[in-house]
């Protein structure tokens, strides 16, 4: 079992809140993702037996959310928004200037295990872009020396 107890208590405790069991399965893939930094199939499988679905279930919904992800990544997880409007303003160019800062491509994580660097098509700040978000954090209105202030502050 890779789920630890604590987090299956708080996977219990958020199912409760729900009419039906199944309604606690995003709240629960947070807890297993905070608790292992990633859901890999093994993990899954332990998730779809908690909620009495087939792993591929599981697995849908790990695809299709940006926010999910079935493999370690860095300790920070940064995206750059790539969407018409923050282009407009300078987005993917500030992308291609933090890899190669960064000496990785969007996708990858740095040698160091410090950052996954990778791009959104919307991050809803269109106003502020050039933008990029640090884990849950946004920053806005940047030039590349802005952002790679941001960047080598990082642990």
């Amino acid at each position: 079992m890779v789920i630890s107890e604590d987090t299956r208590a708080a996977i219990d405790s958020e199912c409760a809140k729900y009419p039906q069991k199944r309604g606690g399965l995003l709240p629960a893939m947070h807890l297993v993702q905070k608790q292992l930094g990633h859901i890999a199939p093994e993990t899954a499988v332990e998730l779809a037996e908690i909620f009495d679905i087939r792993p591929v279930e599981v697995m849908e919904v790990l695809t299709f959310y940006n926010m999910f992800f079935s493999a370690p990544r860095g300790r920070h997880n940064v995206y750059v928004c790539t969407n018409l409007p923050c282009a407009l303003r300078g987005s993917r160019t500030l992308l291609a200037q933090i890899e190669s800062h960064l000496g990785i491509a969007a996708g990858e994580t740095t040698e160091d295990g410090r950052i996954s660097l990778g791009h959104e098509e919307c991050l809803g700040a269109c106003a502020y872009a050039p933008m990029l978000r640090v884990d849950e954090t946004y920053h806005e209105n940047l030039d590349l020396e802005k952002a790679n202030q941001i960047l080598d502050g990082l642990e």
